[in-house]
């Protein structure tokens, strides 16, 4: 696909003040003294009992950070945060002037000036943290700078299903809020964990995951000939239980599933039709016990 962009559903908030550093850094999974004008990072914001609230993508804009948050729940986000402000010197305002873009496709992240690497970044135009095969993402007013580079707009059914394809989590969507753990959802390949960072909230099960390898599923990239199914309907494996379905577009979508099933090579179905599944090569799957 040619060099493209879309508009993401997404919100900014903006954390700035001299103690945003140390602010930030005792909530996020990842570090953000990793953050600058040259990188970002993806990071999340759990429960205390380590479960998933929200993803954040952090870069950084002069003295400020903007964090790229699900629009729907960006004003909770701003609450929460604002929450654990206490005496520190900082201030949390959601910014409704600004947006955020993806660019994607063959030659977007050249056309942005921007190193295939990811988390790579000019201010707030920047490679995926995630992955640097995903393209860009760039907050900004509007997307002229983009169409000045030469990208065209596309729709966002396009970017969603190349996101799908490299088993890429958006959000709540794919991750269930105040369920899903960490690393069943790719945060610690995809560079969205910092296990040498210290203490922040919700650390412990995140750490206690990875050292007693409790993974016992992932999600994966899976296909299907008809209607996509619902997110939550259950994936199943003959009678047993394989996992569910998350976000869908066209005929390809993801699903958090059982390493049982995926080992054992089981063959998957879900809402009465046949589901294919694939590993992408990011994926580091735990041994089987």
């Amino acid at each position: 696909m040619a060099a493209s962009f879309t508009r993401l559903p997404r919100s900014v908030v903006v954390v700035a003040g001299e103690d945003r550093r140390t602010f930030l850094q005792g909530l996020i999974s990842n570090d953000i003294n990793k953050v600058s004008a040259a990188q970002a990072i993806w990071s999340a914001f759990l429960t205390p009992q380590g479960k998933f609230l929200w993803d954040l993508f952090i870069c950084e804009e002069g003295d400020r950070f903007l964090i790229d948050v699900e629009a729907d729940r960006a004003e909770a986000f701003k609450k929460k945060l604002s929450m654990y402000k206490l005496r520190s010197k900082v201030t949390v305002e959601l910014d409704g002037g600004l947006s955020v873009f993806a660019a994607f496709g063959d030659g977007a992240l050249a056309a942005l000036g921007l190193a295939p690497t990811a988390g790579a970044a000019k201010g707030a135009t920047y490679v995926d943290p995630r992955l640097a095969d995903a393209g860009a993402r760039i907050v900004a007013a509007d997307p002229s700078a983009l169409v000045a580079a030469g990208l065209s707009e596309a729709a966002f059914a396009a970017w969603d299903q190349a996101r799908i394809r490299l088993g890429l989590p958006d959000g709540g969507r794919d991750i269930e809020v105040e369920k899903g753990i960490l690393l069943e959802n790719g945060f610690w390949e995809l560079n969205g964990v910092d296990f040498d960072k210290g203490c922040y909230m919700g650390q412990e099960l995140t750490a206690r995951t990875r050292y007693r390898g409790l993974v016992r599923k992932r999600l994966l990239p899976v296909s299907f000939e008809g209607a996509a199914p619902a997110p939550g309907t259950p994936v199943t494996a003959g009678e047993s239980d394989a996992g569910e379905m998350r976000s869908a577009q066209g005929n390809v979508g993801l699903a958090l599933l059982r390493l049982e099933a995926v080992r054992a090579g089981k063959a998957l179905s879900c809402a009465g039709q046949a589901l294919s599944y694939s590993v992408p090569g990011w994926v580091v799957l735990p041994e089987a016990e």
